[in-house]
Parts: C-alpha cells; structure tokens; sequence
C-alpha cells in the first residue's frame, strides 16, 4: 500500500526540498529551466540559468524532448465501483477492504496517466450504507502524497417516505468526510425536490455541488439553474449527454440559463458513468460558445457502464479535438485548468509561485503530445510521483534506416 514516504521513481525522497526540471519545452516554444521548492514553482529560466538551490535535499530531472505542463485533474470518477469488471464471475463485492483496494489502484493508474487530483462520486445508502465512502476515504489516506482525492456523496432518493432516510445518510456522508454533495435527480421520482434538498444541504455545510444528469430535459435543466444561481462554492453537473439530442435552439437557451447561473458542465468523452442512462457527449461547442464552464472527467473506468474506461485524461482531450471539434488548446484546458477550477483547486501555470502540479510528456507540442502520450511524468507537491516511459524499436530494414525512422531505446544487439 503505497504512502507518502513510498520513493519517487526518479530515486528522489519523500523529504527532497528542491527538484530541478532541466531543459523541458513549453507550450509557447520556449525551452526552460524549472526550479520547484516544496510544492510551488520557485523559479522559471532560460535552459541552464537555473541551478539547484543548496540545500540538504535536491535533485535534477532532465526534461530534453518532453513537453511541460500543468498537470490535469480528474473532475468524474467512480472510485467505488472501479475495475468492478475485471472481477470473477458473481457478485461484485463491496466489502471494505475490497473497495478501498480497487479504489487505491484505480487512483494510481490515473496518476500515472497525469491527474494529480481526484473527485470521485461514491454511492452511499442502500444495503452498503456508508461502506463503499468509508473504503474510498480510507484510500484517500492511503495515497496522501502521491494524489489528492476527494469524494462526493451520492445518495439514491431524497423525496418521500424513502428520501427521510437518504437525507439522513447524506448527513452522515458528510461528517464521515466527504467534501461535495452529489446525486442524481433523474432517478428519483421528484427531481426537483431531490435539487432542492441537495442545494439546502450543501448550502447548510458549505460544500460544493456535483450532480449526474443526462440534461435531456429542458424545463428541469432550467429549474436547475434558477435554483442554482449563485450558490458557493459552486455547482456542477455532468455528463449532460442529452443535452445534444435537444433542437438546436432549445439547447441554445438551456446553455444560456446554466451560464447565466455560473453552473459548470463537466462531460465525459471516454464514455459514461454508472449514474448516466444516455451515451454521447455534451455539446462542447455550444456550451463554451454560451459561456458556460466546461470540464471533462472520465466517469466509469472499467466497470459495466464502460468496462474498456481507461481513465486517461489526454484521452479526453484527444477526442475532444479530434470529435468534438475543439482548438487542441481548449481540449486540454477542459481537462487541466476548467478541470481544477470545477474542482476548487487553484490555477496552475509553468511560472514562480504557482502549485507544482505538473506533467512532463514526450513531445514538442501539445497536439502531438495528445496524439502520441506515451512517455509521462508526473509531478505532484514538487517530486516526482509517477514515471511512464514507451519505448518505440523498428526491426533493421532498409526502409528503416533510408526513412531515418525515429527510435528510442536499446541500441545492443537482442535476438
């Protein structure tokens, strides 16, 4: 079970002070020294003006032929019910320790991918009550130090007879721990009631709002928003893949309804999630042109919504240039910063003073780093938590070697 002392791959220490990036390639073309102190940038220079402070603690990573970024968040996932297909035949079991293990190595694949920073939606009530929570908690304290995780609180009814008991649990969700108040008012049969008594009850303990709609109703999204408007910390809603199927016009006005009331879309592109009947994706396009907040999460990550979920942030950025039709720019900002600001979590950019949350990919720009991510280094608080590293070998042919092909890797002879 990994910890905050677990070591770094690039051989550094949980207790190293300064981390010095070398020769990493920005956004805007410029090569750059990266000096980090803790877990904020301390300096940003021309390639070799920068040294290592002296200090008991440092460390140098060479970044030549990677590209620097902010690292992306995961705005939408489903930690308790991760990597539930890959179960034997039979029931899925959500016994607290075999939560709590799916969830801590669903965590770290998507660390590895480059999110340094979590929001996962977990069911609570029902027969598991807070179990499942309890078990993503305890992952959350289990990965300190590698990643932040935070959970939202999602309860089945809070209307009627039944909902007395879903209002009671969600309370109890969230003095366990949990940070956000989630749902999915679809389901229950009063979906204005069921926002209604989300809203009160974030507004009560002063958490954020995230719910699961498929945004295929008009008035109810309108209802939404009017109650919505101006609450804080904020609220978001995903994945919205209805949205899309409503007449142009009609989308048109709900666009403008959730951007005059400050509410945050995050869509998925990977797929669905367990609280989501309709595939698709949101109308990015539409909504960003409205001014309304996009994010986008990955939602269900091998599980029986979308047993293939990779959980692959550069994924969703990928399709959503390459099929959603935005600049490869905004592609990534949906998965980094509108990520992180959907999430609470301050900006982050490659300059003094920002948060060290950074990821190093293979490649000289960004559509080329969405393209072919494969090698990746992720930085969360200043050090190194996760290394991936592709290597791409041609067998010797004279195509090969008249092409220059481009290698990485071994140069000995293998059979």
């Amino acid at each position: 079970m990994p910890d905050s002392q677990a070591q770094p791959p690039d051989g550094t220490t949980a207790d190293s002070t300064t981390l010095l990036l070398c020769g990493a390639r920005l956004t805007d073309g410029r090569t750059v020294d990266v000096r980090l102190s803790g877990a904020r940038i301390e300096a940003v220079g021309t390639a070799g003006s920068l040294s290592a402070v002296p200090k008991t603690h440092s460390a140098r990573v060479d970044l030549g032929g990677y590209l620097l970024l902010p690292a992306p968040a995961e705005p939408h996932a489903h930690a308790d019910t991760a990597l539930t297909a890959l179960a034997p035949e039979g029931p899925v079991s959500y016994a607290t320790e075999d939560v709590q293990r799916r969830a801590t190595e669903a965590a770290l694949l998507q660390l590895g991918h480059g999110a340094t920073a979590l929001r996962s939606h977990v069911r609570i009530g029902d027969v598991q009550e807070l179990g499942p929570l309890e078990a993503v908690l305890e992952a959350r304290r289990a990965l300190r130090g590698l990643a932040e995780v935070t959970t939202v609180a999602v309860p089945r009814l809070l209307t009627g007879l039944a909902g007395a008991d879903g209002l009671a649990m969600l309370r109890d969700a969230l003095k366990a721990g949990a940070s956000v108040v989630g749902g999915s008012p679809d389901a229950d049969p009063d979906p204005t009631g069921y926002t209604e008594a989300v809203l009160e009850a974030a507004a009560e303990h002063g958490c954020p709002v995230d719910l699961h709609t498929d945004g295929d109703d008009p008035a109810r999204l309108a209802r939404l928003a009017a109650m919505a408007g101006g609450l804080r910390p904020g609220v978001s809603i995903g994945p919205c893949a209805g949205l899309a199927r409503l007449p142009a016009d009609v989308a048109s006005r709900s666009a403008d309804q959730l951007a005059a009331a400050g509410v945050t879309v995050v869509c998925l592109p990977q797929g669905g999630c367990p609280g989501s009947e309709l595939r698709g994706v949101a109308p990015v396009r539409l909504l960003r042109a409205a001014g309304v907040p996009v994010a986008a999460g990955s939602g269900a990550m091998r599980d029986v919504a979308n047993p293939v979920g990779r959980g692959d942030p550069l994924e969703a950025a990928f399709l959503l240039a390459s099929q959603g039709g935005l600049r490869v720019a905004d592609a990534y900002d949906a998965v980094s910063a509108a990520a992180r600001e959907a999430m609470g979590l301050p900006e982050v950019r490659v300059e003094a003073g920002f948060p060290a949350e950074l990821l190093a990919v293979r490649g000289e720009r960004l559509a080329g780093v969405l393209s072919l991510a494969y090698s990746r280094i992720v930085i969360h608080r200043g050090r190194v938590v996760a290394r991936t590293s592709a290597v791409r070998e041609y067998c010797d042919s004279a195509a090969a070697v008249a092409l220059e092909l481009p290698r990485q890797g071994r140069t000995d002879p293998r059979p």
